[in-house]
């Protein structure tokens, strides 16, 4: 006999005393957020800017311009769809990790034998290092044009960087020592950008060529910056971005967490009151240290989370919890294969051409004001389509 925790996780029992540990069943409803995340990159947004210019009515152009990314400081719904889709990445990780903890039977991450841990420690790492290497190929890899000329910082690559270093953390601490890891990564990032010097600028600007996240890309990064001088996905700003996955990884537990006392309905009020919680600190934090996704300052990634527990919850009360499920089946065939048709939908498939040559014909009967809608609206058919074929072949890009 060990002294290791034993699993407090879903069990049944056996009528003997014992409590055996039961697998846990899949949150369709993070699937379908994962979908709706992705939607909007893949050809949502398409839709939307065709509707508003075809109508100009008010509440479309609103939308519209919500699906543009900030300049600078402040944000719009489209500055939260990478921070979201990292936050459900972490959400996930708890999940990914329950067989491995029942094998063990153990009821925490830190506690799974050495050997277990270097399994997940080396598919953690492959997982990174094919995300990196994909966001190369999304930034021209093939396309090669020179070692100046080529792009290293990559979404898929701060995803894969940020959960990997978030999943450290998660498998070596316990959850109090995990909130500490939290807060000292967005109190230690915000520290560094206020306080520690650039040279000629000074130190606490936040602009994108006097600040410090600009000022040790620059240094760092090897090849092209997206912004000349300045990435959004660059080296010191991914410290920050641990903590979006942390928060993700944070959620994942509580809802994996059973007890009597917190029945579904009861978690899903709790994660929309906590993400008004942190939506209303990250304001707060936004009046001295700014939301700036290209920044991700530590106020961005609290009101960027504070809406991801919010969404998450609407979607997880419906789905889950009131079992309405129907209506989000389109977005779980996106979700389900998300690094696919995101990898797709970056050029690797012209859905447009797809669209045409199936819808062309038909569309050129439209009005011309309503032809561009029905042409986004039409790459949004193919692109579920392609899903579909998929989901019923279960075929799934698996990383």
């Amino acid at each position: 006999m060990t002294n290791t925790p034993i699993v407090s996780d879903p069990f049944i029992n056996a009528g003997n005393g014992k409590n055996i540990p039961v697998k846990l069943p899949r949150l369709l409803s993070l699937d379908a957020l994962r979908g709706f995340d992705m939607f909007w990159i893949m050809s949502g947004e398409g839709v939307i800017h065709a509707l508003a210019k075809a109508t100009n009515w008010p509440v479309l152009l609103w939308m519209s311009g919500q699906l543009h990314h900030t300049d600078w400081n402040g944000i719009t719904f489209y500055d939260m769809i990478f921070p979201l889709f990292l936050f459900i990445a972490g959400v996930s990780m708890p999940y990914s990790m329950h067989n491995k903890m029942l094998k063990a039977g153990v009821n925490d991450a830190q506690f799974l034998p050495k050997a277990d841990k270097r399994s997940i420690y080396l598919s953690m790492l492959r997982r990174t290092l094919i995300l990196l290497f994909l966001g190369l190929v999304v930034n021209g890899l093939f396309k090669w044009n020179g070692y100046e000329q080529t792009r290293f910082a990559s979404v898929l690559g701060r995803i894969g960087l940020a959960w990997f270093f978030a999943g450290l953390i998660y498998l070596n601490f316990n959850f109090r020592q995990q909130l500490i890891w939290f807060a000292v990564l967005l109190l230690g990032y915000w520290a560094a950008m206020m306080l520690i010097p650039v040279p000629g600028y000074g130190a606490g600007v936040l602009t994108m060529n006097g600040s410090l996240e600009s000022y040790i890309d620059r240094l760092l990064l090897p090849g092209r910056l997206h912004d000349k001088v300045h990435d959004p996905e660059g080296v010191l700003s991914t410290i920050p971005a641990i903590g979006t996955a942390m928060l993700g990884i944070f959620t994942g537990q509580f809802l994996k967490y059973q007890s009597a006392k917190w029945p579904m309905w009861k978690k899903g009020v709790a994660l929309f009151v906590a993400g008004l919680i942190l939506i209303a600190i990250g304001s707060v934090w936004n009046l001295t240290f700014p939301i700036n996704k290209r920044l991700w300052t530590s106020s961005f990634v609290l009101f960027v989370g504070g809406w991801s527990l919010v969404f998450l919850s609407v979607f997880y009360l419906i789905i889950d919890v009131a079992g309405y499920r129907k209506w989000a089946f389109p977005f779980v065939l996106i979700g389900v294969n998300s690094i696919l048709i995101y990898l797709a939908s970056e050029g690797m498939i012209d859905f447009q051409h797809t669209a045409h040559y199936f819808f062309g014909g038909l569309i050129q009967y439209v009005s011309p004001l309503w032809q561009a809608v029905w042409q986004a609206i039409s790459i949004v058919v193919v692109q579920l389509a392609l899903l579909y074929f998929l989901y019923r072949n279960k075929i799934f890009l698996k990383i």
